[in-house]
C-alpha cells in the first residue's frame, strides 16, 4: 500500500490506496449537458431511494438560458471542507478518495461550504447533515445515467494531475465562462 499525508490537519491522517484499484475522479465536458437532469434523478434515487433532486449530490444549474450543467465535488488536493470540519464529520474515503459525510458527526454548521471553493457541499433538505459526492462508493449513478442518454457530460477517469481548480468553482463562475464559450462574447450580456 501506498501511503500519503494530507497536509494542514490537526491530526496526521493517511489515505491508503491500493496499486490495485486507483482512485476514480469524474471528468466534466460541461458545454455538452443538456439539462435533462438525470443525474440529479439517478443520485437521489441511489443515496434517498425516490426521485429526489434536492436531495441528490449532484446538483444542475442554469443561471443563463441554454447553459445548464451539473455541479458537485471537484474533489479538490488539499481537501479544504475536510480540513474545516469541527467534528471530524468529513474524511476521505480510502478506496475512492471521494469525501464521506458521517451522518452521526455532522453538526451541520456549514463550514465545510464556507472552505469549499465552489460551495459544492449543501443541505440535506430535511436532516441536519451536509451532503457531498461520494462518488457512489466508487460507481457513480451520474455518470452510467449520462453516458445511457449518450451526452457524455460526464465520464468516470482514473484520478491522475487534472486541474481540479477549474472544477472547484462557484455556480456564478462557471456560467460566466460557460455563457461566453457557448454564446460567444455575447454570452457576458446574459450575466
Amino acid at each position: 500500500m501506498i501511503y500519503t499525508e494530507l497536509q494542514g490537519f490537526s491530526k496526521k491522517k493517511e489515505i491508503a490506496l491500493t496499486t490495485e484499484e486507483e482512485p476514480i475522479w469524474i471528468a466534466r465536458d460541461l458545454s455538452k449537458c443538456s439539462g435533462c437532469r438525470k443525474c440529479e434523478i439517478a443520485c437521489s434515487l441511489f443515496h434517498e431511494d425516490r426521485i429526489w433532486p434536492e436531495a441528490s449530490r449532484i446538483r444542475v444549474f442554469m443561471l443563463v438560458p441554454g447553459a445548464e450543467f451539473p455541479h458537485f465535488c471537484a474533489q479538490c488536493k488539499e481537501y479544504p471542507c475536510v480540513k474545516s470540519c469541527p467534528t471530524e464529520a468529513l474524511s476521505i474515503g480510502r478506496k475512492t478518495n471521494a469525501v464521506l459525510v458521517d451522518e452521526e458527526k455532522c453538526i451541520a454548521c456549514g463550514n465545510c461550504i464556507d472552505a469549499c471553493p465552489g460551495r459544492v457541499p449543501h443541505m440535506h433538505p430535511t436532516k441536519n447533515y451536509i451532503l457531498i459526492c461520494d462518488l457512489c462508493g466508487g460507481d457513480p449513478e451520474c455518470v452510467k445515467v449520462c453516458r445511457e442518454g449518450g451526452w457524455n457530460v460526464l465520464k468516470t477517469v482514473p484520478r491522475k494531475d487534472f486541474a481540479y481548480s477549474l472544477y472547484a468553482r462557484t455556480p456564478e463562475e462557471i456560467t460566466r465562462d460557460l455563457a461566453v464559450k457557448i454564446y460567444g462574447e455575447l454570452g457576458e450580456e446574459f450575466l
